[in-house]
């Protein structure tokens, strides 16, 4: 792979980008998330015509205020300065309970109790605690099963990309994606060695990272991420920054992951020689960068493609989907993304929504540009998983001009 494009990230001053809806809800969260999370179902499960046993009513109520005064402190302790490791984990895992617990007390406070009344079910009091018990045992099942799938090694997704513009002799190019490792309080230095041996045995052209590698600075977690270092591929290992490494040290994430012979594509691009033709793989900052204050850190794609031929196909890493508006208006032919997560814990996905184009899967833009957008390969806080698997993917871009490969 051939390194054409010595530009750094242009120096200048843009508008910052305005606040998404996402955004701007996401800075009442802390404060009103908390209360829902814990009051909604305390109300259905303690309140709402079981007549538990005084005992039993106290105890829970206890329970769920520990819950609601508990997670907040353990979410600032462990994700504010003092960076416990400890009360983040403590945190993150009453913040993934409190949102399975929550939903599934509104889903079935409502449908089965509804259900319930309408097959004539006991009485008023027996269907309540009923649904007390659903809802317990459905949370208890979610969490075991989530925290299995986010623990585990994720599975192959692997899905066939047809490109118009990329040349025969790049066709059947292997591309393999991981993204979103983050790594953090919980040490995943095994799992992270298992992924990348996963990874190597997929014998891939081309190994890409589309950011938010950590929870954390790179000196905190080198030892989760050094199996990076390990994997293989024939022409090339690329990493773009996600918004994550904005929250810790930037800067030492890109140098580390050079130390570890990948290719930060930091508002550049390299080109891939195969067969004869040529493919540009092309890399931007994320759209965060910029308000983070680093000098020269921002997602500029006019320096990534700067002295590229236009008539070559381009593959672009860029760390979030929403950036593909703009890779769509600069005709790149497939996008690179994950940040989503998928939603990672059902039903987060609908609030993913409001923020990104897609959650997940491939998808066209405009005329040209295909998105393809990563689940995740690991998580974020809560070590949970639900109805959101996260995924290693193996990409075979195909030329129309290329024989048909099984």
């Amino acid at each position: 792979m051939t390194n054409t494009s010595d530009t750094r990230p242009a120096e200048g001053t843009a508008q910052a980008p305005r606040r998404s809806p996402l955004q701007r809800l996401m800075r009442l969260l802390p404060l009103i998330a908390p209360v829902l999370l814990w009051t909604v179902p305390c109300s259905v499960l303690l309140y709402t015509g079981q007549h538990w046993p005084l005992p039993v009513t106290l105890a829970g109520t206890v329970l769920f205020a520990a819950g609601l005064v508990g997670m907040p402190v353990a979410m600032m302790r462990g994700h504010g300065r003092r960076q416990q490791d400890g009360a983040a984990i403590v945190g993150d895992t009453l913040l993934g309970t409190s949102w399975v617990l929550f939903t599934w007390s509104v889903l079935l406070g409502v449908l089965l109790r509804l259900a319930l009344t309408v097959a004539g079910v006991g009485g008023s009091q027996d269907r309540a605690r009923i649904v007390t018990w659903a809802v317990l045992g459905v949370t208890a099942v979610l969490l075991v099963w989530g925290y299995a799938e986010a623990r585990r090694v994720p599975r192959v997704r692997r899905i066939d990309v047809p490109l118009p513009r990329l040349g025969a002799g790049l066709d059947g190019l292997r591309v393999v994606l991981i993204t979103d490792t983050h790594y953090g309080p919980l040490d995943r230095a095994r799992w992270s060695a298992r992924v990348c041996e996963t990874v190597n045995s997929l014998e891939a052209d081309l190994v890409c990272h589309t950011g938010d590698i950590a929870d954390g600075t790179a000196e905190r977690r080198r030892a989760q991420a050094a199996p990076l270092g390990t994997v293989r591929a024939a022409h090339g290992r690329v990493y773009v920054t996600g918004n994550h490494e904005y929250y810790s040290e930037a800067q030492g994430w890109v140098d580390l992951m050079d130390e570890l012979g990948w290719e930060p594509l930091r508002n550049r691009h390299v080109l891939l020689e195969r067969g004869g033709d040529t493919l540009v793989v092309a890399g931007v900052d994320d759209v965060t960068a910029e308000s983070s204050g680093l000098p020269g850190h921002r997602a500029h794609l006019a320096g990534a493609l700067s002295g590229a031929d236009p008539d070559l196909p381009v593959l672009l890493l860029a760390h979030q989907p929403k950036f593909v508006d703009r890779a769509a208006a600069d005709g790149i032919d497939l996008q690179l993304s994950g940040h989503t997560h998928g939603g990672q814990i059902w039903p987060f996905h609908h609030l993913v929504r409001i923020d990104q184009p897609v959650v997940a899967g491939l998808s066209r833009h405009g005329t040209r540009t295909l998105l393809y957008t990563s689940r995740g390969t690991g998580f974020w806080g809560p070590p949970f998983r639900v109805f959101a698997p996260s995924e290693i993917t193996l990409l075979v871009l195909r030329s129309p001009d290329g024989p048909t490969s099984p």
